[in-house]
């Protein structure tokens, strides 16, 4: 089949609705999500309570000073666009605070909202690697049925099978992480295949240790310093990076970075990033 490589423009349009728009949303995420203050967040919050600093407008009345408060969990925080399509176009413009009937509801669709929304994020990326082609097929057609189930009713969300889905997004995800790196161990002569996930790396010094296409999936880099490493073909799907030292490390090729996941991390003007991620403005 011929090559269906998304441009960097193609890029940043399809993934124009996966981005937060929060003046479109009704303060989702501070409503719906358990907060936790030793996770970076005001206070102490349960599920499905507003947090105390939501104003009646859905704004934040301590939004000016999240960073100098050290509010990291509110800066970090990334819906990939769940909140705007859950409040606009599942429940049609209508308030959680204004109908309380179906808070509970909504507060739920957003949780399985912003899961099928980084799925989808993650396959329009698959669809951006070169070494993928031979499973664009496969990667379109599930990216078009994802996208196509977010469009869906409160109810058939309620009810869809999520984790059966998840299970088919994760194998092709899986399946390109592998096409990616084994490219690179037949083509680099000066690199080396890694095969095996590495997965406990907490407060590790890794400055110089050859780290290009390791498997991080899921990984614990809290705290690791990577500074300067360069991490061209890495995997970094689900891998916690909570304070991880990227300064002047090229990540600029790495596989299935988020923005929340660099928003976790430290990084500096040397940083170089993938097309889709916006430098944190506490790196400047």
């Amino acid at each position: 089949m011929p090559e269906t490589i998304l441009s960097d423009n193609s890029l940043k349009v399809k993934t124009h609705h996966l981005r937060p728009e929060c003046e479109k949303c009704f303060g989702l995420c501070c409503v719906a999500l358990f907060f936790s203050e030793q996770d970076g967040f005001p206070t102490d919050k349960k599920a499905g309570t507003p947090c105390p600093h939501l104003e009646s407008d859905f704004r934040c009345d301590i939004y000016k000073n999240l960073q100098t408060l050290g509010m990291k969990g509110c800066n970090s925080y990334d819906c990939f666009g769940a909140g705007q399509q859950v409040s606009q176009i599942t429940f049609l413009g209508k308030s959680w605070s204004v109908e309380q009937s179906i808070s509970q509801t909504v507060f739920e669709v957003f949780s399985i909202m912003r899961q099928l929304h980084e799925m989808c994020w993650y396959l329009t990326e698959a669809l951006t690697l070169k070494q993928s082609v031979s499973i664009h097929s496969e990667l379109s057609e599930i990216l078009c049925e994802t996208e196509n189930i977010t469009q869906l009713d409160a109810q058939y969300l309620l009810d869809f099978d999520l984790p059966s889905h998840r299970t088919r997004v994760n194998a092709l995800l899986r399946e390109t992480s592998e096409l990616v790196r084994s490219d690179a161990y037949h083509n680099d002569a000066n690199s080396t295949k890694k095969s095996n996930p590495i997965t406990d790396l907490v407060g590790k010094d890794l400055r110089r240790s050859d780290l290009r296409y390791a498997d991080f999936r899921g990984a614990c880099l809290i705290a690791a310093n990577l500074e300067g490493v360069d991490l061209t073909g890495v995997d970094f799907i689900g891998a916690d990076l909570r304070d991880a030292n990227f300064k002047d490390a090229n990540l600029s090729r790495s596989i299935f970075l988020t923005q929340f996941q660099i928003n976790t991390a430290k990084g500096d003007l040397k940083t170089k990033l993938p097309i889709l991620l916006n430098r944190p403005k506490k790196w400047h």
